[in-house]
Order: structure tokens, then sequence, then C-alpha cells
């Protein structure tokens, strides 16, 4: 790799082997990388990919040809960048060591490769005698570059004919117009976390965090400290969350908060206000679904930053949709002339499938529902696109329980329970995907989260056979798909001097470049307009591109799930009611009678 070394100010030629535990070098120059630098995004495919392949070249021309000469440059900059994405120290000896040359040349030419502003070194001691090497902005910005000519390249001698017109309008412009841009992999903070026994975090225990904790190697190394991470089921996390804010320290530094939760946290002293702690700005927010960065606030502070934008859509069967000559299921009307068409217990086939289960799992899918029919569960002002859910400070709202939407809404769960599983009273969040993943189940309700079981294994019957719409709309509804999702905070009680590092570690993890990690692990969530972009993300599954979609027609809402401090109880109550209900216990009328006298009851009661 050539490049024309970069102009520094008042470096001093440095020996890697022998550094000054005071000057350390970053990017070429002394002091930090900027933020600016860090955030670069730039044109590549797969860096990692690349890394692999001329890797894979170099071994085979250097034990294939004799004689031969090593590049050492090219050696270690390959083994730095395929150490940074596996998550593996890399340390100026063994720098020299992949160099493929002698020690005393391979000290030398690193020391050329941080003079060109490759490399940065980062304390692995308070002392700074120990570091370690990564890579810098500007070596993701070069060999990105290169990586994409490579790319090129490699498509010209053997893709042939397959190359695409995007590939050859790079040389007319097309590769440099907006949202063509790709996201440059996480990189190190330029100092590392001191934290002391490590990054501590707790968390929901779906798919997305789980992939967070496949990259704990990764984001270790990123972050410089050991990452400490707890994961509850949803009804768990929250009595966690609380009994944490009871404790005199906070047992966290960042704490998965689910959207709806929010109002309860703010009024219970459980999370703290963002602009106390940082610069709200380095969050980028406007790169953020407007929706999923308008539900971290409360009284229009934000609380928290979104580490998935999620939203409940309809998953259905494209094939057998257009097999049986039927139009996608936009409304109610359209799912159950469906389910009912495909619905055929004797053949183990079943029209829809969703979330039914007693208290928490239904409760939400009935809020959800009123919303398809129009009818948010308190009563909020109306405003254009839906309803305000940004200002729920008053203490006078109403249940809308038993209204006539909500009614419509009871009666359509009802009309469902005709066509489903006959285990749908006990499914929840899992149990509705996996029949429709198994292909037993013609639709279902679910979260973006949970496509992964179906998108990521090429076994299941709706492997590739999947169509994804907003929740489909009752007469007086319109297309909206609710946002669930969780938002990492701050704990009101976190120790003073752990909280710059947690902020640290917050901008990190809720970074465009953490948010691209997650989705190519396997990930169907993406709460940043520019991960949504990315070509490289919305190459891996459909819903990237549908969800930037969703949001820019404003269909991404909140106002289904509104977090009102009451809500957890309201969503248990409305889930007991409307079991009995669906098990035959009780009219749709009477549940919904006892379900809003519990609710206006709930709402009387101050939350402290």
């Amino acid at each position: 790799m050539t490049n024309k070394r970069r102009p520094t100010r008042n470096m001093q030629k440095t020996d890697p082997m022998h550094h000054d535990p005071v000057k350390l070098v970053h990017s070429g120059q002394n002091g930090p990388v900027s933020a600016k630098a860090v955030a670069a995004m730039v044109d590549s495919p797969d860096v990692l990919r690349v890394v692999t392949l001329l890797q894979g070249i170099s071994t085979e021309i250097d034990n294939g040809i004799e004689p031969s000469t090593a590049n050492p440059h090219l050696n270690m900059l390959l083994h730095l960048l395929h150490s940074h994405f596996e998550g593996r120290v890399v340390s100026p000896s063994a720098m020299v060591s992949a160099s493929g040359v002698p020690y005393a040349t391979g000290t030398r030419k690193l020391s050329e490769l941080m003079d060109a502003g490759f490399i940065e070194q980062r304390p692995r001691t308070k002392s700074g005698k120990s570091v370690s090497l990564h890579p810098s902005a500007h070596l993701f910005e070069v060999f990105s570059q290169v990586a994409d000519r490579i790319d090129r390249i490699a498509q010209d001698a053997y893709g042939g004919a397959r190359r695409t017109d995007g590939a050859r309008d790079y040389y007319f412009g097309g590769s440099y117009q907006p949202g063509q841009t790709m996201i440059a992999p996480p990189r190190a903070l330029p100092q590392s976390l001191k934290l002391a026994g490590g990054l501590r975090i707790l968390v929901h225990g779906d798919p997305t965090f789980m992939v967070m904790e496949n990259l704990k190697r990764q984001f270790e190394q990123i972050v410089g400290t050991d990452i400490h991470q707890r994961a509850f089921s949803i009804d768990r996390l929250r009595e966690e969350a609380l009994r944490n804010a009871t404790r005199s320290r906070s047992r966290y530094d960042l704490i998965a908060v689910d959207l709806p939760w929010l109002g309860e946290f703010v009024k219970k002293g459980v999370i703290r206000p963002l602009p106390d702690v940082m610069d709200v700005a380095r969050l980028e927010p406007s790169d953020f679904h407007t929706a999923g960065w308008r539900a971290t606030h409360w009284d229009e502070v934000p609380y928290g930053v979104p580490s998935q934008t999620t939203p409940e859509l309809m998953f259905y069967r494209k094939d057998w949709f257009a097999e049986a000559g039927l139009e996608p299921p936009h409304t109610i009307e359209r799912v159950i002339e469906a389910a009912r068409h495909f619905n055929n217990p004797r053949r183990g086939r079943y029209g829809v499938a969703w979330n039914a289960a007693r208290g928490t799992a239904l409760g939400h899918t009935f809020m959800m529902t009123c919303a398809a029919f129009g009818q948010p569960i308190i009563d909020l002002p109306e405003i254009a696109g839906g309803y305000d859910a940004d200002h729920l400070e008053r203490d006078d709202f109403r249940p809308m329980l038993d209204s006539p939407r909500a009614r419509e809404a009871a009666e359509y769960l009802m009309e469902l329970m005709q066509f489903s599983p006959p285990d749908i009273l006990s499914m929840s969040w899992y149990e509705r995907v996996r029949p429709y993943a198994a292909g037993s189940v013609a639709m279902a309700y679910g979260y973006t989260l949970l496509a992964p079981y179906f998108e990521l294994d090429k076994s299941c019957a709706a492997h590739g056979n999947t169509g994804y719409l907003p929740h489909p709309h009752g007469p007086e509804g319109a297309p909206i798909a609710p946002v669930g999702g969780y938002a990492l905070c701050i704990p009101a009680n976190l120790a003073e001097e752990r909280i710059p590092d947690a902020v640290e570690a917050l901008i990190a993890f809720t970074s465009p470049a953490a948010q691209k990690l997650y989705a190519q692990e396997g990930s169907r969530t993406a709460p940043r307009y520019s991960v949504g972009a990315d070509p490289e993300v919305r190459r891996l599954s459909p819903i990237f591109e549908l969800v930037d979609q969703m949001s820019w027609r404003d269909e991404l809402q909140f106002w289904p799930r509104p977090p009102v401090p009451q809500i957890s109880d309201i969503i248990t109550v409305c889930g007991n009611e409307l079991h009995d209900m669906l098990r035959g216990l009780v009219s749709p009328a009477d549940a919904l009678a006892s379900a809003q006298a519990k609710a206006e009851a709930i709402l009387r009661t101050p939350v402290t």
C-alpha cells in the first residue's frame, strides 16, 4: 500500500518499542483523534473480506514463489486490521513479528507507518510504558478506498458480465450519491475507559443484545476494558432496574429501558437526563429515526439513546399469497380473509400467530391493535399524523379501553382466535415467530428483531419468502408500525466518578459504526438513518430499507404505547382481562369495562 505522508505538527520520530509514556501517537499527531474523524464514513466493500483476501494472496505468494521479498508495511497493516475485527489486542512486538522481516527492519517499518498516521497507540498501564496498537481513522479511510478498488478489480477478473450497473456508475459519480456511502468499522477509543471492575450493563435478553454479547471481545478492545452484561426477560428487567434504583450506588453503568417505561423511570428517579452529563449533539440526534428518538424524551428532555428501533410489523408468506392470488394483508379485513383461506388445522397449517399469552404480552398486543383501529389507550390529543405522546406530564389522562374502537379491537382478537394455532393463549414474543418460521402459519405479528429466526436460517420455510407490512389497519385507522425497542440510559445513582466513562461507552455502543456491526452480526434493528442507508447493511435484509421508508412516511409511531408513568400496570391489566375474554370466561364488553375501571384507578394513583 502506498500513501503520501500526512503533514504533522511538532512530531518527533517515534520508536514504537521504546516510546515516551507522555506523548503517545494518535493518527500521526499528538493528542486524540477528532470526533469527526472517528465518525468518518467512507466508500468501501466489506473491509474484513478484502483484508482476508489480501492475507491469503500474500501467504500464497510468499510461500509459493522463491525467491520472494516480504512487504512489511502491508503485512503489519493487514495483521492490525484483522486483529481489530477479531477483537484481539495488538502489541508493538506482535506487529513487528507479523512484518515478515528481521526485527530491526520491522521496528523501523512500524515507525514509518506511525509517522504516516496509520496507527494509534493507547496506553495499557497507568505509566504508559505498555501500549496497544489500533487502526486510525486515516487507515480506515485509505484502506477502504484501496479495498474498493481491489473489489472492482476482482469483479472485472472473475465477475465478468455479473457486474452491476451500480458498479459501472462508480466512474460517473454513482458511488458518491447520497445514501451510497458505507460506514467505517468501529475504532478503538483514543483513551481506555478507567472503570473499576469493568463496564457493567443491564440489558434485555433479545437477539440484538445477544449480538452485543457475541461481540464482547471486540467491544472490549474498542473501549479498553472488560464488559459485564446481565440479560433478563422483559418483566424481570424492569424489576431489576427498579431494584437497582433503590441501592445507594448503581450496580450498572448503563441500563436498557423499554421505551414505554420511560415516564415511570423518570418519575421514580431511575435514570439521569442526558443534558446533565453530556453534550447531546455528540450523538447526532438527527440521524435517529424520528419516532425512536422522540420516544426517549420526557417533557422534551432526552433521557436515553435508542439502542434499537424495532417496529412491530406484519410478517406474511409472499409465496403463499401469490399462489392463492390474494392481496397482501394491508387491512384488518384482508387479514381475516387470508387467515380464513390458509387455516387448515388438519394439515397443521394456521392463519395467524400473535402475542396472546396472559399479562404483558397480550397487553402490548391489545394496545397496538387499538392503535390499528385509530384508538390510543388514553385520551391523547389528536395531531397531524396521529396523537401527541410527547407531552405526558399531565395527571388527568383518562383510559379509553371501553371506547367503540377499543371494542372493535377486542372483537378482532376474538375473531383471530378461530384461525390461530391451538397454543395461541400461551404464545408470547418468541413463540409466535417459531411456527411462522417453520412454515405452519401464514402470517405473524412480530418485531423486526425477531426476523433473524427465519432470515438467517436457510432451512426455514419462511426464509426468503417473507413480506413485511405496517400493522394492518381498521376502518378508522391508518398504516402505522408501532415502535418498540430499548434505549440505553445512565442510572441516576451511578457513582459520579464513573459517569464520564459511562457516557463514552454510551456513545460508542450507539454509534453508526457499532449499529452497523450489530446488523452484520445478525441484528435486524437499526435506529439510525445512516445505518439503514448503508449499502452493505441493505444487502443483509429488506427490513432496513423498509423501516427507513416507514419512518420517512411517518408510519413509525410510539403513541400506541404512550410512556405514561403507570403504563406497565395498565399493560398488565389489559393482558389479564383480555386473556379471560379470549378463554371465553367473560364477554368483550365485560372485559373492557373491568379493564377500564382498573385503569382509571391506576391513573389516579400518584407515581413516586
